[in-house]
């Protein structure tokens, strides 16, 4: 297939696009390479790719409206994978233009570019942050989702929505992808595993928000990738049973899904800092904080509609994962 896939130097989409490439797909990558966070890792993720014959790489934001409308006309990709994004909860608060422009006005120009290039299959990077105020565990995508408590995840929110109403009205199959606290080599510097092992290293105190009590239902990135591509290969469609009567926020009548993909498995902070030691072989000095603005304070996926659907579960272990991480990060940093 033809692919295209939004933020290929990420942290997702840098790995999404090597598996896609691995396995014969053509890829079309668009990245603007922000400033967010160090682009001389964006810059080596995207390496990665550029030896691949079958991998385009364009450097464009998805808030230019023309520019991302001359790459659906030129390329004519089958299937689109949508991870740009702005990330990051507590950035919302401070940047909430970011957010607007790249969350919201960028995706309305992706699924334009669906709409009037007959794309077979949208699938979207959405978030756990969705969940925001609900407390019943774990998170199911048939739960209501209307209260957010961040900018993120409200953008994120959004998103759905706007696909949904692509796929009522065009007809569009899209699939919509709540991502939980995902970690593993090649990961995002502004994320608790990154900090802490920088910090951990060079000798300086971690801050541990929330006194170490909140739970992430950690996932690792090959299980999240696993998880990408096996929902991209099966197009969404209809739900014959939907009923307006009874509205289900996981399908429609539409040609329209979401899923959970976390690994089923909760770990407080706390015991995933002290795993973080473990593998590192350093205890840490810790400043104990308490919850942030914006988070919340347990996060649990609840993935039984991805494995009825695609069969599979994620299942790397916080322990493997870690250890994973740590190695990449002493032999990239020469730590």
């Amino acid at each position: 297939m033809k692919v295209l896939v939004t933020g290929s130097a990420g942290f997702i989409g840098s790995a999404l696009c090597l598996r896609l490439l691995d396995r014969g797909d053509q890829v079309v990558g668009i990245d603007n390479l922000n400033d967010y966070y160090d682009i001389e890792l964006k810059r080596a993720r995207l390496a990665r790719t550029l030896d691949y014959p079958a991998f385009t790489d364009l450097r464009i934001s998805l808030e230019e409206r023309d520019a991302v409308a001359a790459v659906f006309r030129e390329y004519r990709p089958e299937r689109v994978v949508n991870l740009a994004a702005q990330a990051g909860v507590r950035y919302s608060i401070e940047n909430p233009a970011a957010y607007i422009d790249t969350n919201l006005v960028g995706f309305g120009n992706i699924l334009e570019g669906c709409r009037n290039n007959a794309v077979e299959h949208l699938v979207y990077a959405s978030s756990s942050s969705v969940y925001g105020a609900n407390t019943r565990m774990p998170f199911s995508v048939h739960d209501n989702v209307n209260h957010p408590v961040s900018l993120y995840a409200a953008s994120k929110k959004a998103n759905e929505l706007m696909a949904h109403t692509y796929s009522h009205l065009f007809g569009i199959p899209t699939t919509g992808l709540r991502f939980f606290t995902v970690y593993g080599p090649w990961g995002r510097p502004d994320m608790a595993l990154f900090k802490f092992t920088r910090q951990i290293l060079a000798g300086e105190p971690i801050d541990v928000f929330n006194y170490g009590n909140h739970r992430r239902d950690f996932t690792y990135i090959d299980d999240i990738v696993e998880g990408v591509v096996r929902v991209l290969d099966r197009i969404a469609q209809p739900n014959p049973d939907w009923s307006g009567d009874n509205p289900d926020s996981a399908s429609s009548q539409a040609p329209y899904r979401l899923y959970n993909i976390g690994n089923n498995q909760p770990v407080e902070l706390a015991t995933y800092i002290e795993v973080l030691e473990s593998c590192l072989g350093v205890t840490a000095r810790k400043n104990l904080l308490p919850l942030q603005p914006g988070d919340v304070p347990d996060t649990y996926a609840d993935v039984q509609e991805l494995i009825h659907d695609t069969g599979y579960k994620p299942d790397t272990s916080v322990r493997e994962g870690v250890q994973k991480f740590v190695d990449w990060y002493r032999d990239y940093y020469q730590a």
